[in-house]
């Protein structure tokens, strides 16, 4: 089953959620850190079976191509005086020009949210208190849970021969189903109850969907922290 997102970002989000996770300043990229786990993520999106959109393969090719030529030697050359354009220079403008829209986009949202807070009930989604602090979690955040589950996973489970069967669509119901008992589920707890591999993937697909069609919300505890995925707060919307 091919899936296609609308709560997918572009290749560009991609790169800045990197450059903040690892740290890194963005006027100097590690291009072969980047790059390296750049097409980790890609591989995670074909291993879900998500339709990638062309430009995060532009992209891609576009981080080769910055290497590749950070790679080939500079020929001494004395009499040249002029410094050469460092390779990663247009990128490093893209990013950082698309930054600011991102800040000015988040900047508005919240301008949005306070002044709801006025016009709608304040319960919350997650049992509303002013001193917790939480963060949307980004499609690359859950990316990220779902990578590290299948790191934890023994090679024995990938080997075993599945009879069971698991679909997206029954995924949603027991989802759905558990948070009609709990408030919010810990993302990590909900892929501790799948048996195996593909139990996993379905639990994870499930999500996507259920974000996609606005029935739950995914959020971190904390920026990088644990995620969280509760029912939807429509009271925001």
């Amino acid at each position: 089953m091919k899936i296609k997102l609308e709560i997918f970002e572009g290749p560009l989000d991609l790169l800045l959620y990197l450059i903040r996770k690892n740290h890194i300043d963005i006027k100097d990229i590690p291009i072969a850190l980047v790059l390296q786990q750049y097409l980790e993520y890609l591989e995670l999106m074909k291993l879900l079976d998500i339709n990638i959109a062309s430009e995060y393969l532009v992209m891609a090719a576009t981080l080769i191509q910055i290497k590749s030529r950070l790679l080939i030697p500079k020929p001494p050359s004395p009499e040249e005086t002029t410094e050469e354009e460092d390779p990663r220079q247009e990128l490093v403008r893209r990013l950082l020009e698309y930054q600011k829209y991102k800040q000015a986009a988040k900047f508005l949202k919240e301008k949005e949210t306070e002044r709801l807070k006025y016009l709608r009930r304040p319960d919350s989604l997650l049992n509303y208190n002013p001193e917790e602090v939480y963060f949307e979690a980004s499609i690359f955040d859950l990316i990220s849970a779902f990578k590290s589950v299948l790191k934890d996973i023994p090679k024995e489970v990938f080997l075993e021969v599945i009879k069971d069967e698991f679909t997206v669509e029954e995924k949603i119901h027991d989802i759905l189903h558990l948070l009609l008992v709990e408030e919010k589920v810990e993302l990590g707890e909900l892929f501790k109850k799948a048996k195996n591999k593909l139990e996993i993937v379905a639990f994870f697909l499930a999500i996507l969907e259920l974000i996609r069609l606005k029935e739950i919300s995914a959020f971190q505890e904390g920026l990088f922290g644990k995620i969280v995925i509760a029912r939807f707060n429509k009271a925001y919307v």
